[in-house]
């Protein structure tokens, strides 16, 4: 081979290389751009990532239970200049609405030019936190009670019924799990995390995950919380993993003396679906105004099940009356919120009342 062509070949890659370079910066590569959030923070931007990569490099942290694969639809913001046309990834998880206010998905809009946007408030206080697993409690065959200890920072001030998110180590996934806990105990964050098939983030939580393990959370997240300046009566209905934030505002009730009437309606297939059945008929026992009432879709001949049983909705159907003066708080499958809203309707609830957060 002549010994000249590997040199020249490498004279034509280089040569290739640098115009491409000139290029981009003919169109704007490369340049600082200016990013405004909410007509008060200002960033320079250098780098052409997403916008949710970027704000997470400033340690300004969107919700986004897919990590960034355009699978969840929770990074939205809003955005008020710059940053180009939809695109057809995103039209599944925008209303005609969204889309006419400016809403869009910050793992799809990449910052390439200067732009201006909008977030809620709220998320910047979410952060990064460094964790310590400090135990694994077994639930049911498919849900786990995970204790996380903050290290640093050492506090997660968060809402009853809010979100945070666990960044799987090394396959870079992050997902959402409803926090568990007790609010008053801000330096220890529960995750009731249920396994689903083929599921990496879960699959890595029921096999992988032991006692001592470093972990990183996100969070806190979410508009599902409790209002904690009604006292209005309060209907909550879950099934599953969805047990979780209406168990954190259970706790927060309860540190305040339990004062709002609560009916508590967990649906489960058969008897081995159910867990944590003694903490709250203890619950019930010290608190007369609220009442538990767990019901199974499916039971079992060896379940011995006495109590209520059907689908959650009828269940709920047959046991509350005029809801009209009521809130609802929902946790569980699309499916399931859409359900328990018809009947909900049916007793006179009024919409504004309604609070949930829906698990895809």
């Amino acid at each position: 081979m002549n010994i000249f062509v590997p040199i020249i070949l490498m004279g034509v890659l280089v040569l290739i290389t640098l115009l491409l370079i000139v290029v981009d910066k003919l169109l704007g590569g490369g340049k600082e751009k200016i990013l405004m959030i909410n007509d008060e923070i200002i960033i320079p931007v250098k780098n052409e990532d997403t916008l949710l990569n970027t704000l997470s490099d400033q340690k300004i942290y969107l919700p986004s239970a897919c990590g960034g694969k355009a699978t969840c639809g929770t990074c939205k913001f809003r955005l008020i200049d710059g940053g180009g046309e939809i695109k057809p990834t995103e039209l599944p998880f925008l209303s005609a609405s969204e889309k006419e206010n400016g809403v869009r998905l910050s793992c799809q809009v990449k910052v390439k030019d200067d732009m201006k946007i909008e977030i809620p408030k709220q998320l910047l206080n979410a952060k990064s936190y460094k964790t310590k697993v400090i135990s694994i409690i077994d639930q049911t065959y498919d849900i786990k009670l995970v204790k996380f200890k903050l290290i640093s920072p050492t506090r997660m001030e968060f809402k009853p019924g809010q979100f945070a998110q666990i960044v799987v180590p090394g396959i870079d996934i992050i997902r959402a799990y409803s926090i568990a806990s007790n609010p008053a105990f801000p330096d220890e964050i529960e995750l009731i995390i249920r396994q689903v098939p083929n599921g990496q983030a879960t699959t890595f939580v029921h096999k992988a995950l032991r006692v001592g393990d470093k972990i990183t959370l996100t969070g806190p997240f979410g508009d599902f919380y409790l209002q904690e300046s009604s006292e209005r009566d309060m209907i909550c209905i879950a099934g599953g993993s969805g047990k979780a934030p209406i168990r954190s505002i259970l706790y927060y009730l309860k540190d305040r003396g339990m004062n709002r009437k609560v009916k508590y309606f967990f649906g489960a297939k058969s008897k081995r679906d159910l867990y944590m059945t003694e903490e709250f008929e203890q619950l019930q026992k010290e608190f007369p105004n609220f009442e538990y009432i767990p019901a199974l879709s499916e039971p079992l001949p060896e379940d011995n099940w006495t109590g209520q049983t059907g689908l959650i909705t009828d269940v709920v159907d047959r046991n509350v009356g005029d809801l009209s003066e009521s809130e609802a708080y929902l946790c569980g499958s699309p499916g399931m919120i859409n359900a328990c809203i018809k009947v909900l309707n049916k007793h006179d609830i009024k919409q504004h009342n309604v609070f949930y957060d829906k698990f895809s």
